[in-house]
């Protein structure tokens, strides 16, 4: 048994998803390299989320830093999934 659920922690996503997600934010979002991107995963303790979450900060020089979230682990997120998430809101 794994106290307080640290035993049972997956091994963090390798650099190459953390980079091809950060791209993927670059992209779409049409960001320049003077923004950055920053991706983690973390465990998310709200008992609807499905466990582990991507949770990606833009810092923008003068702008407040916006946080996307994408409700899967960073090792399953997908390019459509970030298009989702960035997507202007109608």
């Amino acid at each position: 048994m794994a106290l307080f659920g640290f035993g049972g922690r997956r091994p963090p996503a390798d650099q190459g998803v953390r980079d091809a997600i950060s791209a993927w934010v670059r992209r779409i979002g049409g960001l320049d390299e003077g923004v950055l991107v920053k991706v983690s995963e973390i465990v998310c303790a709200d008992p609807a989320c499905p466990g582990m979450e991507t949770v990606i900060l833009i810092m923008a020089p003068g702008r407040p830093t916006r946080a996307v979230k994408v409700a899967r682990a960073m090792d399953t997120v997908s390019e459509a999934d970030i298009e989702a998430v960035l997507r202007p809101v109608p």
